[in-house]
């Protein structure tokens, strides 16, 4: 059974998604993929996890790191899950690109050949926007590249987070 709860934030409103004790989702309203991994099955209420959550982007969206995290649970293919497993390593107030990721990924699956594409369809597909730091994941030359909630939130969050455009 799955829950959602929804939250106002800078950005827009937010749905959060959770089984009751994990995050499965979180997306800004009108994004792309929005709530895709929901099923028929969903109940909206309030419960202590959300709150937890609740707490995280406060602190979050106050311009500091939160020093804690939220337990997640995103659904996806082996290949995205690994992609977003390596999006929770980059720190706060800082980037990566697409190709440098592809690298992590080759070297972590024994050289197997993973192209920056590959890495930005996983990206992109993130259940979790903001607590998966997708928006963190820039183009090879600085720009910024897709961002499933769009480019001008892209450009908030990092800005937030004090990283220079």
């Amino acid at each position: 059974m799955k829950y959602i709860h929804r939250i106002k934030s800078p950005v827009g409103t937010l749905t959060v998604s959770s089984d009751g004790e994990n995050i499965s989702g979180l997306w800004i309203e009108g994004q792309k993929y929005f709530a895709r991994t929901l099923g028929k099955d969903v109940f909206e209420q309030d419960l202590p996890v959300f709150g937890n959550v609740r707490e995280w982007l406060d602190i979050y969206f106050s311009g500091k790191e939160p020093d804690f995290m939220l337990p997640l649970m995103p659904e996806g293919s082996p290949f995205q899950e690994s992609v977003w497993n390596s999006l929770c390593k980059i720190p706060y107030g800082q980037t990566t690109t697409y190709n440098k990721l592809a690298k992590q990924n080759e070297l972590e699956n024994k050289g197997r050949h993973t192209s920056a594409r590959a890495i930005g369809g996983a990206v992109g597909r993130n259940p979790v926007s903001i607590l998966i730091p997708c928006h963190r994941v820039i183009g090879s030359d600085g720009s910024l590249t897709g961002y499933a909630g769009g480019i001008d939130k892209k450009m908030q969050l990092l800005r937030l987070e004090g990283v220079l455009l």
